[in-house]
């Protein structure tokens, strides 16, 4: 095998645990308790490989504090770098824990981005503007209801507490994150909770913004995500969005993917329910 043929490096994904100590809701389709062992055998999975890192994409637990003590010892057993980010079920803790939670899983920051083998990661907080992440009195919060409000009024399909937005200023630092990886000759993998595109009732509110500046640059590859728990995929210009399906949501098989990267290309390598797919750029 040429070294062409080899991946500049690998990465591993998991998308929405929603580890809770609670019973199943099997008209759900959630099985709460039992991600503590998918996320333990994925990890398995992933020791086998030389991955760069791992991803989760958020709803780590799906609610109560004491729930990231259960999970959280799981990943210790990961002997590659382990990298959060939150999703919407995060947040449903005590109001006092609300903004103990990034720090609960040793996020550098509410957003940030990391760099590997010349690719410009951003990990974006999608529950910055809601009605469910900021403190009560927060103005981001008050900002949330109101951004709610007008959705429902125009009978949005996404107008639901459970989505969320960015900030203007998230969104500001988002599109210079892309132009310093663009001045780099980095191409960028975005990765956040909540979708954009396709268009579906689980879509951040302010997706219609996102799409357009991430489909606008040219260094933008993908856009990789959690939250709508059947998965999805959609491509806008040369942007990639890919929708990983949810842990919680069987009661025994598992979803998880590893994402060899090329310099043309990301292949997806899906385990158990999540599908397998080429990304071309």
């Amino acid at each position: 095998m040429s070294s062409a043929d080899l991946p500049l490096f690998r990465f591993g994904i998991i998308a929405d645990p929603q580890y809770a100590a609670i019973e199943s809701q099997v008209e759900m389709g959630r099985y709460y308790a039992n991600s503590l062992a998918k996320v333990a055998s994925a990890i398995e999975t992933f020791n086998g490989e030389e991955l760069s890192f791992v991803m989760t994409l958020g709803d780590i637990i799906d609610r109560d504090f004491k729930s990231f003590d259960d999970i959280l010892p799981v990943y210790e057993k990961l002997r590659h770098e382990a990298f959060f980010l939150l999703g919407n079920h995060d947040f449903a803790v005590a109001p006092e824990d609300l903004e103990k939670v990034a720090e609960r899983v040793g996020m550098p920051a509410r957003y940030y981005r990391f760099r590997r083998h010349g690719f410009h990661f951003i990990v974006l907080d999608g529950n910055e503007v809601s009605t469910f992440a900021p403190p009560e009195n927060h103005p981001f919060r008050t900002l949330g209801r109101e951004r709610l409000a007008a959705l429902m009024a125009a009978g949005a399909e996404n107008a639901h507490a459970w989505n969320a937005s960015l900030s203007d200023e998230q969104l500001a630092w988002l599109a210079d994150e892309i132009e310093q990886a663009k001045a780099a000759h980095e191409k960028v993998i975005v990765m956040n909770h909540f979708p954009v595109h396709p268009p579906c009732e689980h879509d951040m509110w302010d997706r219609e913004r996102i799409v357009a500046l991430l489909s606008s640059q040219d260094n933008v590859v993908a856009y990789l995500n959690g939250h709508n728990h059947v998965g999805n995929y959609g491509k806008v210009a040369g942007c990639h969005f890919v929708n990983f399906k949810g842990v919680v949501d069987t009661e025994s098989e598992n979803t998880f993917a590893i994402v060899d990267v090329y310099s043309d290309r990301l292949e997806i390598r899906g385990f158990g329910r999540e599908e397998s797919r080429t990304l071309s750029y």
